[in-house]
C-alpha cells in the first residue's frame, strides 16, 4: 500500500527558492509488503495548490490504497504546483523481494548424448520436438535436433558476423537472438526459412528469450528481462531481477515454465525462479554437480540451455559444449 502524506500551509516566494526548500521525502529501501510512505517536506509551510505523485513515470492517486507491483529499482516523483508555477521533484528508490529464496535440488531422470562442439546459447521444446541455437562467431547455427539420439535433424548456419543467443518458439515461428549486433531474427518453423529480423531498442545485448501467452521475455546479461511485443518485437517495458537482498545480474538463458521465468545465471551453474509478474526472485537451482557428469575437456563451459517439456513434465539442461544432456526433475530442499 502507498501511504501519501501531504503537508501544506501558506506563503509566497521566489520558485527557483522553492525548489530548494521543498523535497520529497521517503526511505531508499522497501520490501513488496511495506507501506511506501511518501511526504512532501515544506519546512516553511508555502502554500502548496496540487501534487501529483508518479512511480516510475504512472501517475499515482493520493486517495487509493495503491500495492507496489515490482521489485527493483524505482523513480518516484512529485509534481508541485504553486501560484500557477509548477516544478518536479525526484528520489530513487529500491523494493526488495519480501521472501527469501527457495533452494532446489534436482533428481536425474535421463542421460542423452549432445552434441559435444555445440555452445549452447538457447534450448525448447515445441510440439515434442527439441530445437537448439549455438553461439561462437563463424559457428552460430539453429537447429532441431533429436533429443533421445542428439542427431542433428536440421541446421542453419548464422552468417559468420553474428554470434547465436537464446531461442523461443511461438506459433510456429522461432524467434532467435543474436549477441552484440542489436539484431533478432525470426523464422518459419519448418522450413527455418528467414522471415524477418528486429532491433532491439533500449537494451544493449541480447543473451536469452522465452514467451508466455502474451509477450517475450529478453534477458541482456544485467538484472532486467525486457518485455516485448511479440508481433513487432518492440521492447515496451522490463522486470528487475531482485531478491530479499538485492538484484541478480547475469540472467542467460531463459525458459517459461508453469508461470515463472527460470533463468541460466551465466558462469554460475544454476537457475533463478524468478516471479514473471513482479521480478521477485522465489528459488534457486544449484546444478553444478551436472558438469562433473559430462567429459571434461579443454573447450569445457558453464552449463547452459534449460527447456521444459510439457507432456512429460520434465525439464532438459546441457551447457557449452557439453557432450550430455540430462533430463531431471526438482524439488524444494
Amino acid at each position: 500500500m502507498y501511504c501519501l502524506l501531504l503537508f501544506s500551509t501558506s506563503c509566497k516566494t521566489d520558485i527557483n527558492q522553492l525548489k530548494k526548500e521543498i523535497s520529497l521525502q521517503s526511505n531508499d529501501t522497501f520490501k513488496l509488503s511495506e507501506d511506501l510512505k511518501v511526504t512532501i517536506n515544506n519546512p516553511k509551510n508555502h502554500e502548496i495548490n496540487q501534487i501529483e505523485y508518479f512511480l516510475d513515470g504512472e501517475a499515482i492517486l493520493a486517495t487509493h490504497a495503491l500495492k507496489p507491483e515490482r521489485v527493483g529499482q524505482r523513480q518516484l516523483e512529485a509534481k508541485v504546483s504553486i501560484e500557477g508555477e509548477s516544478f518536479n521533484l525526484t528520489k530513487d528508490i529500491t523494493i526488495f523481494s519480501d521472501k527469501i529464496p527457495e533452494v532446489y535440488t534436482f533428481e536425474i531422470v535421463n542421460t542423452y548424448p549432445h552434441d559435444i562442439n555445440a555452445y549452447t546459447q538457447g534450448l525448447e521444446f515445441y510440439n515434442g520436438e527439441l530445437y537448439e541455437s549455438t553461439g561462437q562467431y563463424r559457428e552460430s547455427e539453429l537447429r532441431k535436433v533429436d533429443f533421445k539420439t542428439g542427431e542433428v535433424l536440421q541446421a542453419i548456419k548464422l552468417d559468420d558476423q553474428f554470434f547465436g543467443e537464446g531461442l523461443t518458439i511461438k506459433n510456429n515461428q522461432i524467434f532467435q537472438l543474436t549477441w552484440r549486433e542489436n539484431m533478432g531474427f525470426v523464422y518459419e518453423l519448418d522450413s527455418f526459412e528467414k522471415k524477418s529480423s528486429f532491433k532491439y531498442n533500449q537494451s544493449k545485448e541480447g543473451w536469452g528469450i522465452c514467451h508466455n501467452n502474451d509477450v517475450l521475455f529478453k534477458s541482456d546479461g544485467s538484472e532486467k528481462i525486457w518485455i516485448l511485443d511479440p508481433d513487432t518485437q518492440k521492447e515496451q517495458s522490463y522486470l528487475q531481477a531482485f531478491h530479499h537482498k538485492g538484484k541478480t545480474i547475469g540472467l542467460n538463458e531463459l525458459e517459461f515454465i508453469n508461470g515463472k521465468i527460470y533463468a541460466n545465471r551465466y558462469q554460475l551453474n544454476g537457475v533463478a525462479i524468478i516471479n514473471a509478474e513482479n521480478g521477485a526472485i522465489e528459488g534457486v537451482i544449484d546444478f553444478s554437480a551436472l558438469k562433473e557428469k559430462v567429459t571434461q575437456h579443454s573447450k569445457l563451459d558453464v552449463l547452459n540451455g534449460i527447456a521444459y517439456h510439457p507432456e512429460r513434465q520434465t525439464i532438459f539442461v546441457t551447457g557449452k559444449y557439453w557432450d550430455k544432456l540430462f533430463e531431471v526433475t526438482i524439488s524444494k530442499k
